[in-house]
């Protein structure tokens, strides 16, 4: 059985299950697959705070506790649809918590997902990121891109400090304002990813999961967009029941 761990945005959680409906095989209510979203926003410290120094709660420790208590509901596979999570002071605690606890959920990670996509779909293309702080201060895709030999292009520190206001802004970000995302953050947003284009980015990585909340397209500018929430919910379809995968 497939669990999310939700509550890294709210929103994210529903995203990726409202994904795994999508691409499912799947013409009856009954012939979909079984989800298991546990949503506990609550509970989780911010990600991009704690790697900025902000806080000093690693919220792996809540992500653990989450993990667990889908394992004891019955799942088998899960994924955490958010990708400043993946970062490794956070990520690395998250899998010694489950291994100390001795865990068997299988835990499926965004980011080396969603760049072996990209190796397996774009080879020799030159990615841009679009992120907030926490995913580019990490290095997360760029690392792994570069180490597969992927030309890497990310926002200049101006336009970043545009895109973390699109996403956190509380009068107009994303995760403040998202029924229905303001035209400031899609504007912003799309003013980044031209910036992204003049450097030669051929395609871009949506690597916070509000950014395709607010830009649902495949491409932009003739750039293809590539969203990890979609990426992950494939994989975990192909974990638990490859032959419903679209």
């Amino acid at each position: 059985m497939i669990g999310i761990i939700g509550g890294v945005s709210p929103r994210a959680g529903l995203d990726i299950y409202k994904k795994i409906i999508t691409e499912t095989v799947a013409a009856t209510d009954q012939e979909h697959l079984p989800v298991l979203l546990f949503s506990f926003p609550n509970l989780i410290g911010g990600r991009t705070q704690y790697l900025l120094g902000n806080s000093t709660v690693n919220p792996a420790l809540a992500l653990a506790q989450v993990a667990r208590q889908l394992e004891a509901a019955g799942a088998t596979v899960a994924a955490i649809p958010c990708n400043t999570a993946h970062a490794e002071p956070i990520f690395s605690v998250f899998e010694q918590e489950l291994i100390r606890t001795n865990q068997k959920i299988k835990i499926l990670n965004l980011i080396k997902e969603t760049v072996s996509f990209i190796k397996r779909s774009f080879p020799n293309s030159k990615v841009g990121i679009l992120s907030d702080f926490g995913v580019r201060n990490e290095g997360l895709y760029r690392d792994l891109l570069l180490k597969e030999g992927f030309e890497v292009v990310e926002s200049s520190d101006e336009w970043q400090e545009r895109v973390y206001a699109a996403i956190y802004d509380p009068e107009y970000g994303i995760k403040g304002q998202s029924l229905p995302i303001t035209n400031k953050a899609r504007l912003d947003l799309h003013a980044a990813m031209d910036e992204l284009k003049k450097e030669g980015a051929e395609v871009v990585v949506l690597a916070c999961t509000e950014l395709p909340l607010a830009i649902p397209e495949s491409d932009h500018n003739g750039m293809t967009l590539i969203d990890p929430n979609r990426v992950l919910a494939r994989a975990l379809i192909q974990a638990v029941a490859p032959h419903k995968l679209k």
